[in-house]
Protein backbone atom coordinates (compact mmCIF):
# COMPACT_ATOMS: atom_id res chain seq x y z
CA UNK A 1 0.00 0.00 0.00
CA UNK A 2 2.85 2.35 0.82
CA UNK A 3 4.40 1.59 -2.47
CA UNK A 4 1.26 2.36 -4.53
CA UNK A 5 0.77 5.63 -2.64
CA UNK A 6 4.30 6.79 -3.43
CA UNK A 7 3.79 5.91 -7.09
CA UNK A 8 0.54 7.90 -7.21
CA UNK A 9 2.25 10.84 -5.46
CA UNK A 10 5.12 10.66 -7.97
CA UNK A 11 2.68 10.57 -10.90
CA UNK A 12 0.81 13.61 -9.56
CA UNK A 13 4.07 15.51 -9.32
CA UNK A 14 5.12 14.51 -12.85
CA UNK A 15 1.84 15.38 -14.63
CA UNK A 16 2.26 19.18 -14.60
CA UNK A 17 5.90 19.24 -15.88
CA UNK A 18 5.02 16.64 -18.55
CA UNK A 19 2.02 18.70 -19.65
CA UNK A 20 4.13 21.88 -19.78
CA UNK A 21 6.80 20.06 -21.79
CA UNK A 22 4.17 18.83 -24.25
CA UNK A 23 2.71 22.34 -24.69
CA UNK A 24 6.16 23.88 -25.25
CA UNK A 25 7.09 21.13 -27.72
CA UNK A 26 3.79 21.63 -29.59
CA UNK A 27 4.32 25.37 -30.01
CA UNK A 28 8.03 24.96 -30.84
CA UNK A 29 7.15 22.52 -33.62
CA UNK A 30 4.61 24.92 -35.12
CA UNK A 31 6.99 27.89 -34.85
CA UNK A 32 9.37 26.01 -37.13
CA UNK A 33 7.05 23.98 -39.39
CA UNK A 34 3.70 25.79 -39.27
CA UNK A 35 1.99 27.71 -42.07
CA UNK A 36 3.54 30.91 -40.74
CA UNK A 37 6.64 29.28 -39.27
CA UNK A 38 10.31 29.84 -39.91
CA UNK A 39 10.52 27.49 -42.89
CA UNK A 40 7.53 29.16 -44.58
CA UNK A 41 9.04 32.59 -43.84
CA UNK A 42 12.37 31.57 -45.37
CA UNK A 43 10.70 30.25 -48.54
CA UNK A 44 8.66 33.47 -48.83
CA UNK A 45 11.86 35.50 -48.53
CA UNK A 46 13.44 33.53 -51.36
CA UNK A 47 10.35 33.95 -53.52
CA UNK A 48 10.29 37.68 -52.78
CA UNK A 49 13.95 37.99 -53.80
CA UNK A 50 13.30 36.15 -57.07
CA UNK A 51 10.27 38.32 -57.81
CA UNK A 52 12.29 41.45 -57.03
CA UNK A 53 14.89 40.41 -59.62
CA UNK A 54 12.14 39.77 -62.16
CA UNK A 55 10.61 43.16 -61.39
CA UNK A 56 13.94 44.91 -61.92
CA UNK A 57 14.42 43.13 -65.24
CA UNK A 58 10.90 44.02 -66.36
CA UNK A 59 11.39 47.65 -65.37
CA UNK A 60 14.63 47.87 -67.36
CA UNK A 61 12.94 46.17 -70.33
CA UNK A 62 10.05 48.64 -70.11
CA UNK A 63 12.45 51.57 -69.95
CA UNK A 64 14.27 50.24 -73.01
CA UNK A 65 11.00 49.89 -74.92
CA UNK A 66 9.87 53.38 -73.88
CA UNK A 67 13.14 54.81 -75.19
CA UNK A 68 12.68 53.01 -78.49
CA UNK A 69 9.08 54.23 -78.76
CA UNK A 70 10.21 57.78 -78.00
CA UNK A 71 12.65 57.57 -80.90
CA UNK A 72 9.81 56.56 -83.22
CA UNK A 73 7.62 59.60 -82.35
CA UNK A 74 7.12 62.03 -85.27
CA UNK A 75 8.61 64.91 -83.26
CA UNK A 76 11.89 63.13 -82.68
CA UNK A 77 12.10 60.59 -85.46
CA UNK A 78 15.56 59.09 -85.63
CA UNK A 79 16.50 58.13 -89.20
CA UNK A 80 18.69 55.26 -87.99
CA UNK A 81 15.84 53.84 -85.93
CA UNK A 82 13.47 54.16 -88.88
CA UNK A 83 15.96 52.42 -91.16
CA UNK A 84 16.53 49.66 -88.62
CA UNK A 85 12.81 49.01 -88.13
CA UNK A 86 12.10 49.08 -91.87
CA UNK A 87 14.86 46.56 -92.57
CA UNK A 88 13.74 44.35 -89.72
CA UNK A 89 10.07 44.37 -90.70
CA UNK A 90 10.76 43.89 -94.41
CA UNK A 91 13.58 41.44 -93.71
CA UNK A 92 15.90 43.22 -96.14
CA UNK A 93 19.61 43.98 -96.09
CA UNK A 94 22.24 45.12 -98.56
CA UNK A 95 24.50 42.36 -99.93
CA UNK A 96 27.63 43.90 -98.37
CA UNK A 97 26.13 44.29 -94.87
CA UNK A 98 26.90 42.01 -91.95
CA UNK A 99 23.85 41.10 -89.90
CA UNK A 100 24.15 40.24 -86.21
CA UNK A 101 21.03 38.85 -84.54
CA UNK A 102 20.39 39.17 -80.81
CA UNK A 103 17.88 37.29 -78.69
CA UNK A 104 14.94 39.19 -77.16
CA UNK A 105 15.98 38.85 -73.50
CA UNK A 106 19.72 39.09 -74.04
CA UNK A 107 20.36 35.49 -72.82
Amino acid sequence: MVRSTSIIRYMKRAIFPALCTFVVAYFAYHVVNGNRGLIAWYSLQQEAAALQLELEWLQSERQNLEQRVALMQPESLDPDMLDERARQILNLAHPDEITILFSERGD
